[in-house]
């Protein structure tokens, strides 16, 4: 595997855990992580890269080497987070950026916000969630109340061959080899030796306002920047919206200058299931 190495830098007050692969003089291209993941994440599609480029991966706060609040997030710091490290590593020319899932999420909201600070984007399996119509403003807060009331906790195992087997588990495409990887380069072990996953477990706790779709279609409708969409064949895009095609034509179309490409044989996490697919499609967009 192509190696990475890690610097830590300062973002917003934080210190932030920023991976790169590839030469500094390459073209940059930033990769943004998904919920309850880790900038290592990506490591299968950048063994598949076939040009050079030089991978700028950070942890979001609340994850793996990144700082941990160690009390509920506001989910708004990832834009000015990300604003931050584009200073930081492209202070002087607009982005190509690859977010899956709410790396995609916050990826996209940015490039609304700051369209000259975008060049291309690319969102991996995220074409926004599907409120649930039950609960309105008042319970949403409630339950953050309740749920900030206590300590929330990761599940551990006993090793990271357990924590492997529970990810093959949870993704029966996972092979063996890209299993037992994930499980040291996106965990921690514990003081008494157990491992769990490296993400702060208060992102679990849901946050007290409503997600409102109208919003991020909105923010979507002022995206200048070419967008490639890489949905999942079998991940949370078609399992949200396979059966309502209204719907998702109603999202799809807020894009301006889109190209959508389905990855067959994947789910939600299609860097791990067919990385060589991504890796292709990501390059063919990047280059065009």
């Amino acid at each position: 595997m192509p190696a990475s190495t890690t610097e830590t830098i300062a973002i917003r007050g934080l210190c932030y855990n920023i991976r790169h692969w590839g030469p500094a003089g390459a073209p940059p291209v930033f990769l943004l992580h998904g919920w309850m993941d880790a900038s290592a994440t990506f490591q299968f599609v950048v063994d598949a890269l076939q040009q050079e480029w030089h991978l700028i991966a950070p942890d979001w706060r609340g994850y793996g080497d990144s700082q941990w609040l160690g009390h509920p997030y506001w989910f708004p710091d990832y834009y000015a987070d990300l604003e931050a490290l584009l200073q930081h590593y492209s202070p002087d020319r607009p982005a190509q950026i690859v977010g899956h899932s709410m790396g995609a999420n916050i990826a996209a909201t940015f490039a609304a916000l700051r369209p000259q600070r975008v060049a291309r984007l690319a969102m991996l399996d995220f074409l926004g969630l599907k409120p649930d119509l039950a609960i309105d403003a008042a319970q949403q807060l409630g339950k953050w109340l309740d749920e900030i009331s206590d300590q929330p906790r990761l599940r551990t195992y006993p090793d990271h061959a357990a924590l492997a087997r529970r990810l093959r588990f949870a993704n029966p495409r996972l092979t063996a080899e890209r299993a037992e990887f994930l499980s040291r380069a996106v965990s921690r072990t514990l003081p008494d030796g157990q491992v769990e996953m490296a993400c702060d477990p208060w992102h679990k706790v849901a946050a007290p306002n409503l997600y409102r779709v109208e919003d991020a279609m909105a923010a979507w409708r002022k995206i200048s920047a070419p967008v490639l969409m890489l949905i999942a064949e079998k991940g949370f895009v078609n399992m949200r919206f396979g059966k309502e095609p209204e719907e998702y034509q109603r999202r799809i179309g807020c894009f301006a200058d889109l190209r959508v490409e389905t990855v067959a044989e994947a789910g939600h996490n299609l860097q791990h299931d067919q990385p060589e697919r991504v890796a292709e499609l990501l390059e063919n967009f990047l280059t065009r």
